[in-house]
């Protein structure tokens, strides 16, 4: 069988569907999510990348840079605001390797699982989440 995908879409719309995603979390998941900076790259950097010990950039699909809000005190005030990274050509290609489920849902399934990493949560927690979404 052959499996049509058409274009690949865009950081822009990588990020619009991430954030939609972001939108149906828990309030409570939201109210606490307003200094995360948020950002969809092609690929991680080649830093990033040497520093996790990973050659294949279509490895990485997401990355969360801080600190869990569990591990947080008055000594983090005055760092860099916490990150995620979503890898837009990482996330296509794994998205295309395994044809089972929408765009949509596998960036939704990066982007809580790296939101995740914020809130301290176990995977258990973070698949717990991803099924409020």
């Amino acid at each position: 069988m052959t499996r049509i995908i058409g274009l690949p879409c865009s950081l822009e719309e990588m990020e619009a569907m991430a954030r939609t995603a972001m939108a149906r979390l828990p309030q409570a998941f939201r109210d606490r999510m307003h200094d995360i900076v948020f950002e969809v790259q092609d690929f991680a950097t080649e830093e990033v990348l040497d520093d996790l010990g990973i050659d294949n950039p279509f490895a990485l699909t997401g990355l969360y840079e801080g600190e869990a809000l569990t591990e947080r005190s008055i000594e983090h005030s005055g760092r860099m605001p916490p990150r995620v990274f979503l890898y837009r050509r990482a996330i296509l290609d794994e998205w295309a390797e395994r044809g089972d489920e929408t765009l949509e849902h596998l960036v939704a399934h990066v982007m809580i699982h790296e939101i995740g990493h914020h809130f301290g949560l176990s995977d258990d927690d973070m698949h717990a989440l991803e099924d409020m979404v």
